[in-house]
């Protein structure tokens, strides 16, 4: 039976009670009216689930009694981020969204010469906390055990020097006819970290392509067909999930 899933802080675990508070202890309470002895699920952001029995109810928190607890099953075993230049309107919203039900652990967003928004510092910052949240309702929709992190880079130099400084690293480039991802991927059969390059609406330059070579990061083609922004990252990230998790079963 499916329950509805919180996250929370080890802080707010002690012993055998779990306490909610603010917009969590509100949600159960106004949106979802639920009522003591009805269940949910708390996840811990370490893979661990908690089902509990809800108790008490206050004007700002709720308390739950621990029943059971259980490791976290749907987290894949390696680290997927996506590197996003980012795109106009709301299609990031989309990007964070599916990245999340697509097993990235992390969304990081930077500027690259291409791209048609133009976000300062502190443009980025108010778009991470929106974004952090959809994240948050996209972890708890399916089923991950914990919440990916989204933030920001401000360039494609600062994505360069995160990006190689463990795993594997690589830019989805539609001008790449020679590596594709599936060669990529063969070559990385005991990699558990990956990061990875997208591109806004008009794609890479050949200059910033050529930047990530310089620095050791592979160019890698999608395939045949260009793909949108916002298709791209999901693509990958589903080519890992078989890869390293359905194809070895």
């Amino acid at each position: 039976m499916s329950y509805p899933r919180f996250f929370v802080d080890s802080e707010s675990i002690e012993g055998s009670t779990i306490v909610l508070k603010n917009e969590a202890a509100q949600h159960i309470s106004r949106s979802l009216r639920m009522a003591a002895g009805e269940k949910i699920v708390v996840c811990d952001t370490q893979k661990k689930e908690y089902l509990c029995v809800l108790e008490t109810f206050s004007s700002d928190s709720v308390t739950a009694r621990i029943e059971d607890v259980t490791r976290n099953v749907s987290e894949p075993l390696y680290d997927a981020v996506v590197y996003q230049a980012c795109p106009k309107s709301d299609k990031m919203d989309t990007i964070v969204q599916k990245a999340v039900e697509l097993g990235a652990c992390g969304i990081v967003a930077f500027m690259s010469d291409r791209c048609i928004a133009r976000y300062d510092e502190k443009g980025f910052e108010k778009k991470c906390a929106r974004w952090q949240k959809i994240a948050e309702e996209a972890a708890k929709q399916s089923g991950r055990g914990c919440v990916p992190y989204v933030r920001w880079l401000p360039n494609l130099k600062s994505v360069i020097s995160e990006i190689t400084q463990d795993g594997i690293g690589f830019m989805c480039y539609e001008d790449e006819d020679g590596l594709s991802l599936k060669g990529l991927l063969s070559e990385a059969d005991d990699c558990k970290r990956f990061g990875f390059i997208i591109g806004p609406e008009g794609g890479f330059s050949e200059k910033e392509a050529d930047e990530c070579r310089m620095n050791g990061i592979k160019t890698v083609g999608l395939g045949k067909r260009i793909l949108r922004t916002e298709t791209a990252s999901g693509y990958v990230l589903a080519c890992l999930s078989y890869e390293k998790e359905l194809s070895q079963k």
